[in-house]
């Protein structure tokens, strides 16, 4: 029996190798997807590469996804093709395109833009607290928490501890910071800040559906009597909890499918990697559209020759290419999965973010994890793995999916403006304001109140902080 997740929906899930490849796949970067893919070759005699003129065994997107310069003269009816998108201005960068419906403009933009960012556990962390619906109060309280964890992604230090860390600008109890803590734990990795291995086997084992075999007692060994497991073994933590043998050895099984460092998931790449585009955006009549890149296609196929050997051999030989058969079909499917995945988080970004595309970081609107997950049909968790450490190539240059994404405050017109918009506003009026009379925190907040965004000083002062800019005594400059 295998273990299983219980989605958002209410939807089980069996937790078999399959799925759990296909989460692992979800969560590369390109560049690690190719690491992957080009192991897998080397150790599947049943997998190859893909010729040049061969098409991938997945496609990631529909015909309405293909690039422009794909399309069919036939398709829109009148008869006109286009050798470049709609609307897109050579001032926005080299186009190119390659079949299969995907884009392969790797070698597009500035090398400086396309290195990556390095993506830490802490930020990682950091940036669904901010999208989180904590108040201002509980997310100083988890920005504490998660500055305290260390590098595996425990938590070691006493709540007394982050307290005292805390004062004097916060009082707060260890049974607030607590719940707090329970909060940031619900944050992808699933199992992160966690106090102890068996507090971190029980997270996991929480986002398990009920009816998972095993659960409950694995849930009861995590909590008592995980640390006597190695002596006692098997049998004699059956005999301790009176429950049979059989039951303890399954309940043992599901705890060996754990992660025993979640946070160890987080923050592999070195800082010098490339970014390599995942999707590339482009506007066509008006409408924003977006398709996987030609790097994010996978580039192998099964290898038909030892396919048909399977015939002609004999049993112990067929048996060995069946199971490499079945391995390699599983791994075409889960990269199938994984550039449907993207595309269909892809599109809500779109649907929701057109605004940040047409006029900027201005136009950007409030958006989180759940809002996507909830459109889309997913798990946040798996929103959240599926723009770790993805890009877009837009015509606003090779931008983070994670970019789309913004915490907000409500206006006085009753809407939302979203932090990253408010910080472009600041940035704006910074820019233009007069440099031997700088714009103060309070003044700034003020302009920001006329315009409908009541921005309290400190908030002010917090974003000014973010963008780097100066204080304003600081920025008097005498003409």
């Amino acid at each position: 029996m295998k273990p299983r997740l219980q989605t958002s929906l209410g939807q089980h899930l069996v937790m078999t190798p399959q799925l759990r490849q296909a989460i692992r796949l979800l969560q590369m970067s390109t560049t690690e997807l190719e690491v992957e893919l080009t192991e897998a070759v080397e150790t599947n005699p049943l997998l190859d590469w893909v010729e040049s003129d061969q098409e991938p065994t997945a496609s990631g997107g529909n015909e309405n996804d293909a690039p422009p310069a794909e399309r069919t003269r036939n398709e829109d009816g009148d008869g006109e093709g286009s050798e470049a998108p709609d609307d897109w201005s050579p001032d926005d960068g080299p186009w190119t395109s390659s079949g299969g419906g995907s884009f392969d403009d790797d070698e597009n933009g500035s090398p400086a833009e396309r290195v990556v960012e390095a993506d830490t556990l802490h930020g990682h962390l950091l940036w669904q607290l901010h999208l989180s619906h904590l108040s201002p109060r509980d997310r100083t309280i988890g920005a504490a928490l998660i500055d305290a964890l260390e590098d595996d992604g425990y938590l070691r230090e006493p709540l007394a501890g982050i307290a005292e860390a805390l004062r004097p600008e916060i009082e707060a109890a260890e049974e607030d910071i607590l719940v707090v803590l329970h909060q940031v734990q619900r944050f992808d990795p699933v199992g992160v800040a966690a106090r102890s291995l068996g507090e971190c086997l029980q997270l996991q084992l929480s986002v398990l559906s009920d009816d998972t075999p095993g659960k409950a007692l694995a849930m009861r060994i995590a909590e008592t009597a995980l640390e006597r497991l190695p002596r006692s073994g098997v049998a004699g933590i059956a005999q301790e909890m009176k429950r049979p043998v059989t039951e303890v050895e399954e309940a043992v099984q599901l705890l060996r499918t754990l992660d025993p460092k979640p946070g160890a998931q987080v923050g592999d790449l070195s800082h010098d990697t490339y970014v390599v585009p995942d999707c590339v955006v482009w506007r066509q009549r008006g409408v924003w559209r977006t398709a996987l890149a030609g790097s994010a296609l996978p580039r192998i196929t099964i290898h038909r020759g030892y396919e048909q050997m399977i015939r002609q051999c004999g049993d112990s030989d067929a048996g060995y290419l069946k199971t490499q058969l079945q391995e390699a079909r599983w791994l075409l499917k889960s990269v199938e999965a994984r550039g449907e995945t993207l595309l269909k988080v892809m599109r809500c970004l779109l649907h929701q973010q057109a605004g940040f595309l047409e006029f900027g970081e201005q136009a950007l609107r409030p958006l989180t994890l759940r809002d996507v997950a909830d459109e889309v049909g997913l798990h946040e968790s798996t929103v959240s793995r599926a723009i770790a450490r993805k890009y877009v190539r837009t015509p606003r240059g090779t931008l983070p999916m994670r970019a789309f994404f913004a915490s907000g405050i409500d206006t006085e017109g009753g809407g939302e403006a979203s932090s990253t918009a408010i910080q472009a506003m600041i940035r704006r009026l910074v820019d233009a304001e007069n440099p031997r009379k700088p714009l103060s925190d309070a003044k700034l907040a003020d302009l920001l109140k006329a315009s409908g965004i009541p921005v309290a000083r400190r908030t002010v002062a917090k974003y000014r902080e973010a963008l780097n800019i100066l204080s304003s005594h600081e920025r008097v400059r005498i003409a």
